[in-house]
């Protein structure tokens, strides 16, 4: 069930008040009884992560990789996402916006749920991101911090990507539509538009199929994402930097405790797995407690959201039964306090 927490005064970044609506979801074990586990939703997604409609369903539930007969999941939807309700509840004034400004949310509706530990953070793409700049924000917070297809800084390609994005969703007659098209064509890859599609046309409308398959992705997310949730979004992509602007990404990231178990992909066209490994290399020259993983698929960026097996074998000794174990008694006794 869908739950609801009202920030009546939240001071945004760039200095502008308002009422911040927060709605998350809890799955599996009761809070208070199995380690958190908190899963963020990428750009077009929710907190509903597993079940029927459940966008992760594959990789969360009973017996999944991330077993919810022994972990306390919460996904909380990044506030103006939509995904909570009417219009009442988007941020008209999105560039007022950052990706620290939602971290910081974040920590807040934590602290109202009274969890002061997690035993760990996952997400893709922005979710991802989000991960990193919780982490940054609470060094302490995060057992262990799972950042999938993402970095903690937006290079010049996101944001020039960004960039075109932002001027479709304020330009063109059909601007969901169109921005989404565009979009999944840096979210897959060549090879899976070629392994796809195979230039084959329609016999119906005698378009090619991958002009009708992008064409349905338009509208498929037309139909149930608002305009000004897309261009929040989108902005808060360009915003990903967990230094705050104020130095060296890889140096606010060194303050982590936890441990870091980065995932790229190796044909990712959005976040690049180069870059990925370069913070790697700069981490692990100062840390140990990190780690790069990669997804080997054709599918790019979305391989995150396909390729099921893969990433439950990397994420398998996280949150395996002997990496659990002896959690149990511990998050037990923070609520017991």
């Amino acid at each position: 069930m869908l739950q609801e927490i009202i920030l009546p005064d939240f001071e945004n970044s760039a200095g502008t008040r308002q009422k911040i609506h927060v709605f998350f979801r809890f799955f599996g074990r009761e809070v208070g009884t199995a380690p958190v586990v908190l899963v963020n939703h990428a750009l077009t997604g929710n907190a509903e992560v597993t079940g029927n409609n459940g966008w992760w369903k594959e990789l969360i539930g009973p017996e999944k990789c991330i077993d919810t007969n022994r972990f306390t999941i919460l996904a909380i939807n990044m506030p103006g996402n939509g995904a909570g309700g009417g219009n009442e509840y988007l941020l008209h004034n999105y560039r007022d916006f950052i990706l620290d400004d939602v971290a910081r949310i974040f920590s807040v509706v934590l602290e109202k749920l009274e969890i002061n530990s997690l035993f760990a953070a996952i997400g893709g793409s922005i979710g991802g991101a989000l991960a990193w700049h919780l982490a940054a924000l609470k060094p302490d917070l995060i057992q262990n911090l799972i950042p999938i297809a993402t970095d903690l800084k937006a290079t010049d390609w996101v944001l020039g990507q960004c960039k075109v994005q932002d001027q479709i969703l304020n330009n063109s007659e059909d601007p969901i539509h169109d921005a989404r098209m565009h979009a999944m064509t840096f979210y897959r890859t060549p090879a899976s538009f070629s392994a796809k599609f195979r230039r084959k046309k329609n016999e119906l409308n005698f378009e090619f199929e991958v002009a009708n398959w992008l064409s349905y992705h338009g509208r498929k997310l037309e139909s149930r994402f608002e305009l000004p949730a897309y261009k929040l979004m989108n902005h808060l992509l360009t915003t990903i930097d967990i230094s705050g602007g104020s130095g060296e990404p890889s140096a606010a990231a060194q303050k982590i405790s936890g441990n870091i178990f980065l995932v790229g992909v190796d044909s990712d066209l959005f976040f690049l797995p180069e870059e990925i490994k370069e913070t790697y290399r700069e981490l692990s020259e100062v840390k140990e407690n990190v780690s790069y993983h990669e997804i080997k698929s054709i599918h790019g960026h979305d391989a995150f959201l396909i390729e099921y097996e893969q990433l439950s074998q990397i994420l398998e000794p996280i949150f395996n039964k002997d990496t659990t174990r002896n959690e149990k008694n511990k998050y037990s006794s923070l609520w017991n306090r």
